[in-house]
């Protein structure tokens, strides 16, 4: 092989890694996995209506534009099970959904409540 056929092939090989990484990077500046925080009051109100709705418990992870609600608090009750409590604009409660351990039916608790 000689030498400007190597340095050919590794322009090629440069230039191919380049752009699979650019691809990459495009890809993932637009998925839409950006999951963002309640932040200010609004965590505060969206907290005391979570932790009403669940009788107690710990705020573990709060999100804004969920999927199924304006916004969402994940709180992890003192079993371990955790309840995902979906709230409307006006923190009021619009949905919920158990996540845990199994019960003792044997069941995974993450049906609707």
């Amino acid at each position: 092989m000689t030498r400007t056929s190597r340095w050919i092939i590794v322009i090629a090989v440069s230039g191919a890694v380049a752009g699979g990484v650019g691809v990459g990077l495009a890809a993932a500046a637009t998925r839409p996995d950006t999951e963002q925080p309640i932040t200010g009051d609004a965590l505060d109100r969206a907290s005391a209506a979570a932790l009403a709705q669940t009788g107690g418990g710990r705020v573990t992870d709060t999100e804004i534009g969920d999927e199924e609600s304006y916004y969402e608090v994940e709180v992890t009750l003192t079993d371990g099970r955790q309840v995902d409590i979906q709230l409307d604009q006006d923190f009021q409660v619009v949905g919920s959904k158990v996540d845990g351990p199994a019960d003792d039916a044997g069941e995974n608790g993450g049906g609707e409540d």
